[in-house]
């Protein structure tokens, strides 16, 4: 009896929010945590974390938080969660990192994914220059990011390294470095929707990738050879892409979606289609699908027809539908060069976008471009 009791009492305490105020104290908290445990952090100034093995469970998820979200707490160097399960973070800054920002993966054990995890309203900004992400999930499956602004990184704002079953959802992404968003390593199924993307650097989203071979996830031998992928079954929707060298590239993908978003002044191309696995086993570039889309673009900032295609790739078995197309300077000129033939594209048509200049690319009631690009899904 006094065992039950005991046991009781503790899932009590673990259920009431537990609030620190210094570096120490947050790290006696998360080695305390266990299902039900809420942390909430002072404002405040913090050191970085590392913690492991944490878990929670689907009903009583660790929590750890801000005490007051109009003054969340600022880590000045990254955070790292490795081997987690069922952990909501939210309402956090980390600033001027040396490294990646937050870091939560599978501690580097293949096979034993960190899983059900939900970050939201997380900031990261201002890391250094080269591979240095806002975000770095590696090994991590059945999750979300959410509301988070990643500003002025050096690798990805979100790199994923073998993930599955995720949502990235209404994030900005402003004064990238090398993407926005990455998803490479045997990720697959993850939906990145009704997001924003300024300036994000050389790939606004980068639909796969080229990692190490070690580093997969699943491991590469548990996939049979010609049906290796760095990505597969990728979806992005209703995204705003400004500027940038490429809003999305097709990087040794096995199928992957980009649909409903709205891409305006690309520095280079509207998409590119790669392949930088170039290891016997792994399929080509392929089963890509551009649909829905609403594109403007000028002359002097348009390259090889708008479309990128390297060596390597299956072209041919990307498909092309509905997309709005409109050269800002010279209209006669709208019409990209694709490797297949469109269906039902609409080439040379002003959108009639509210305010493009401040940056508002929804359109004005009654355009001819209502049925597609973000703000289409969003209705």
């Amino acid at each position: 009896m006094l065992k039950i009791l005991a046991s009781l009492s503790m899932l009590l305490d673990q259920s009431s929010p537990v609030v620190v105020g210094d570096s120490a104290q947050l790290m006696s908290a998360l080695s305390k945590a266990g299902p039900g445990s809420v942390i909430k952090i002072a404002p405040g100034s913090y050191r970085g974390v590392f913690a492991s093995s944490l878990h929670g469970t689907s009903d009583r998820p660790i929590v750890i938080t801000a005490q007051d979200s109009t003054k969340p707490p600022k880590f000045t160097s990254g955070l790292q969660f490795s081997k987690v399960s069922h952990i909501q973070i939210s309402d956090l800054v980390i600033e001027n990192a040396t490294t990646n920002g937050l870091n939560i993966d599978d501690g580097g054990t293949i096979g034993a994914a960190s899983h059900h995890v939900r970050v939201s309203k997380v900031q990261v900004r201002h890391l250094p220059k080269g591979n240095h992400d806002g975000i770095k999930l590696s090994g991590l499956d059945d999750f979300e990011v959410a509301d988070c602004t990643i500003e002025d990184w050096g690798g990805s704002g979100i790199d994923m390294v073998g993930c599955h079953r995720g949502k990235i959802s209404g994030c900005t992404f402003r004064q990238g470095g090398d993407s926005g968003v990455q998803a490479k390593g045997g990720t697959s199924t993850v939906l990145i929707e009704k997001s924003r993307f300024e300036s994000f650097g050389q790939r606004g989203v980068n639909i796969g990738g080229s990692t190490g071979l070690q580093f997969f996830r699943p491991a590469l031998e548990s996939i049979p050879s010609g049906s290796r992928y760095e990505a597969k079954d990728i979806r992005v929707r209703g995204c705003t892409f400004i500027g940038g060298a490429a809003p999305v590239a097709f990087v040794g993908v096995d199928g992957a979606e980009v649909a409903f978003n709205t891409i305006y002044m690309p520095e280079r191309w509207a998409l590119r289609i790669l392949q930088e696995t170039t290891v016997v086993g792994f399929v080509p570039s392929r089963r890509g699908v551009f649909a829905d889309n609403l594109i403007v673009f000028k002359s002097e900032n348009w390259v090889s027809g708008g479309v990128n295609i390297g060596l390597g790739t299956s072209p041919e078995t990307f498909s092309f539908a509905r997309n709005f197309w409109f050269n800002a300077t010279s209209v006669s000129a709208s019409k990209p060069k694709l490797p297949v033939p469109e269906v039902g594209g609409v080439y040379g048509v002003d959108p009639g976008f509210i305010d493009a200049g401040s940056g508002d690319l929804r359109v004005k009631p009654g355009s001819p471009a209502a049925g597609v690009g973000a703000h289409a899904l969003r209705r």
